[in-house]
C-alpha cells in the first residue's frame, strides 16, 4: 500500500491547493514536478502534490487495471473499478480533514476540452484536484459519465499516456497560484493571459553580432515601451496564431 495514500497530515494554509495524480506511471510525474517552480510551490506549502499508482486500488493478486473492450476492437480499456475506488478514497480522505473542501475530478484524454490559459486560471481557483491519467485505448466510459467532472486534452495529438499531459497541466495551473512565481506580474504578462502572444523580450548586450535591440527599450519612456509591446504582441499573434485574434473579435462582438 502506498504511503502517499495516508499522508494527509500537513495543515492547510490560506492559499493551499491539493493535487492528487492517479497514474500507472508515477515516476513520469515525479521528476518534472519536483523541480523549479513546482518544487518551490511545495516547499512554500502552497501546493500539496501527491502522486499515486492506480494499481494500489486493485483487489486481485495481479493488480489488473485493464481488459478487452466489449464489441471487439484493438487495444485494451482501463477498468472502472480501480479508478472509482481511487477517486472515492482520495475524495473521502480530503473531506475528512476539511469537509468544506471541494474536489474537481479531471481526466487527461485526447477527447477532452483543449487546455488553454483561461482554463488553467479557472482550475487554479480550485482547492482540490484529482487528476486521472488515461492509458491504453482509454477508460471505461462509465468513469466519464459518473465520476469525472471534466475531460482535458493538451492538444490535438496522442501521447503514450496521460501522465505526460498531467505534468503539463499541473505546471500550467500551479504557476498561477499566488506566491509561486517570483513576481506576481509574471503570470499577468504571460502569453495568452491577455488573449495575445507575449511581446518580444531582449536582454544584454544591447548589440549582438550587429543586431541591436529596438531603441524604444532604451528610452526610459514607460508609456512608449508599453505601446510598443502591445503593437509587437499584436504583430506576433497575427503572424503565429491568427486564430487568437479571430477568437478575440468573436468574443467582443
Amino acid at each position: 500500500m502506498s504511503v502517499e495514500r495516508w499522508a494527509f497530515q500537513r495543515p492547510m494554509p490560506l492559499l493551499f491547493m491539493t493535487i492528487d495524480i492517479i497514474t500507472l506511471f508515477p515516476e513520469i510525474c515525479r521528476a518534472p514536478l519536483d523541480e523549479s517552480m513546482m518544487k518551490r510551490a511545495q516547499e512554500k506549502n502552497l501546493l500539496d502534490l501527491r502522486i499515486h499508482n492506480l494499481r494500489d486500488w486493485t483487489t486481485d493478486k495481479h493488480h489488473v487495471v485493464d481488459d478487452a473492450p466489449f464489441g471487439g476492437g484493438q487495444g485494451m480499456v482501463m477498468k472502472p473499478e480501480p479508478i472509482f475506488a481511487a477517486v472515492e478514497d482520495l475524495k473521502g480522505r480530503v473531506s475528512t480533514l476539511n469537509p468544506q473542501l471541494s474536489t474537481k475530478v479531471l481526466l487527461m484524454s485526447p477527447a477532452g476540452r483543449r487546455l488553454d490559459q483561461k482554463m488553467a486560471k479557472e482550475l487554479s481557483d480550485q482547492s482540490h484536484l484529482i487528476i486521472v491519467c488515461g492509458h491504453y485505448e482509454g477508460v471505461d466510459h462509465r468513469v466519464i459519465e459518473h465520476l469525472v467532472d471534466l475531460e482535458i486534452s493538451i492538444g490535438d495529438y496522442v501521447l503514450t499516456n496521460g501522465a505526460i499531459a498531467a505534468v503539463v497541466m499541473v505546471d500550467a495551473v500551479v504557476r498561477l497560484l499566488p506566491g509561486v512565481l517570483g513576481h506576481e506580474q509574471s503570470a499577468v504578462d504571460d502569453s495568452f493571459s491577455s488573449g495575445l502572444l507575449e511581446a518580444p523580450q531582449y536582454t544584454r548586450p544591447a548589440e549582438f553580432r550587429g543586431w541591436k535591440i529596438p531603441d524604444v527599450l532604451l528610452s526610459g519612456n514607460h508609456a512608449e515601451i508599453a505601446a510598443w509591446r502591445k503593437e509587437q504582441a499584436l504583430k506576433r499573434t497575427r503572424k503565429n496564431r491568427p486564430e487568437l485574434l479571430e477568437g478575440n473579435r468573436a468574443r467582443s462582438g
